[in-house]
């Protein structure tokens, strides 16, 4: 079976609307300069008329296409570009070939954009793989390890007001997922009042959430060492479940340092591009928690092989939750130790997936293993004004 065609199919629709709070203030390495350190609380932006995604579509001269998506615009344009072209021809069914062609094309592909663009067609042709045995993707490999999955909740975008604070928090404690994660607003830049705020949303959270109730919290490495060792030392009591991306990923001895001084769990991954870049994290046991994401990290094949490799070293692995149909597949196929849980992005996923007819969605904080073959995507046309296709 080899493929025919390549194509990025864009729909275009009406907004659904923003939830309250999109605008919330987060932390992030810019955040260090006075002139890009946005307002502590900023007003709700306009609603935009319209919703826009993107899904790849791969074709072949057989009657089966793969299909996967949402993805972002930027790998799209790669896919459209560079890696489109190449694959026509190729053997549909050979996965990990076809992987591995695709970063052995442009001496660029370990990394960025053209990973993405990498690991969207890696997921379409895995979808594509289903459909030919008519089984979901993570029955083809070697799943289920539960009938349902958990997820913890991430709360980006929601504002850290303390009285909006404590209604989510226990909503989504109510809502049954086993734990939150909660995304700082102030980082070095803001000195020792953004360090008090820092503090007091861990605080706030654990007295709303009781003693054993798990709390995450991540900094989208927009912290330096000394300001996350001030926060692990004034939170050492509330026993937060992990630090994440205190650092970015190039910072390793960073992470070491701050682990090994304080004993902080600390967590990392999805800015983590193949097995190269996790190794030294894993091999320094400078991490408890691995968080890779299988739309930015190489697909299925990648995050599978990268699951076997931290597996070795009792680390697990909760995928990064920028979209959830790759992540709940390799997650069920997995043993429960290697892969716990995924994250579900309360506030972000909606919008995400809003244009396909099943979005996946959780109830009781966890999700039904999916049943179609493949990745099961459909579009959803009634909530479609314009479908376009692009293609080289």
């Amino acid at each position: 079976m080899k493929i025919t065609a390549v194509e990025v199919e864009v729909v275009r629709g009406r907004h659904p609307g923003l939830p309250e709070g999109v605008r919330q203030k987060q932390v992030r390495p810019l955040s260090l300069y006075p002139e890009h350190r946005p307002a502590q609380q900023q007003p709700a932006p306009p609603t935009p008329d319209a919703l826009t995604a993107r899904y790849l579509r791969i074709r072949t001269d057989g009657d089966v296409e793969g299909f996967y998506g949402p993805i972002e615009h930027d790998a799209a344009q790669t896919i459209i570009d560079l890696l489109g072209p190449f694959l026509i021809g190729q053997d549909a069914l050979a996965v990990t070939i076809a992987w591995d062609k695709l970063a052995r094309s442009d001496r660029h592909a370990r990394h960025g954009y053209l990973k993405m663009g990498i690991s969207a067609i890696d997921n379409a042709l895995w979808d594509l793989r289903g459909k030919v045995y008519d089984a979901p993707v993570w029955q083809l490999l070697g799943g289920g390890s539960r009938d349902r999955i958990p997820a913890y909740v991430s709360t980006l975008g929601t504002s850290l007001e303390p009285a909006v604070v404590r209604t989510t928090a226990t909503e989504l404690q109510r809502a049954g997922f086993w734990g939150q994660k909660w995304f700082f607003a102030d980082g070095p830049g803001d000195g020792q009042q953004g360090l008090t705020r820092s503090v007091g949303l861990a605080r706030q959270l654990r007295d709303t959430l009781g003693e054993d109730y798990p709390i995450m919290f991540d900094a989208f490495h927009g912290w330096d060492l000394g300001f996350a060792r001030a926060w692990v030392e004034r939170t050492r009591e509330l026993r937060p479940t992990w630090l994440e991306e205190p650092f970015g990923p190039d910072r390793l001895p960073a992470f070491i340092d701050l682990h090994r001084s304080t004993g902080q769990a600390l967590s990392t991954g999805e800015h983590l591009y193949d097995r190269a870049e996790v190794l030294p994290f894993l091999t320094e046991a400078a991490i408890a928690v691995l968080q890779c994401d299988p739309e930015w990290c190489g697909g299925v094949t990648e995050l599978v092989r990268i699951c076997a490799l931290s597996d070795t070293f009792g680390v697990p692995v909760i995928p990064h939750g920028h979209g959830l149909h790759a992540a709940l597949h390799v997650v069920a196929s997995q043993s429960p130790t290697t892969c716990p849980s995924v994250e579900y992005l309360i506030r972000i996923m909606p919008n995400r997936h809003h244009f396909e007819v099943a979005p996946l969605v959780p109830e009781n904080g966890s999700f039904a293993l999916p049943t179609g073959a493949g990745f099961g995507i459909e579009l959803d046309e009634n909530k479609i004004d314009t479908w376009t296709t692009l293609t080289d």
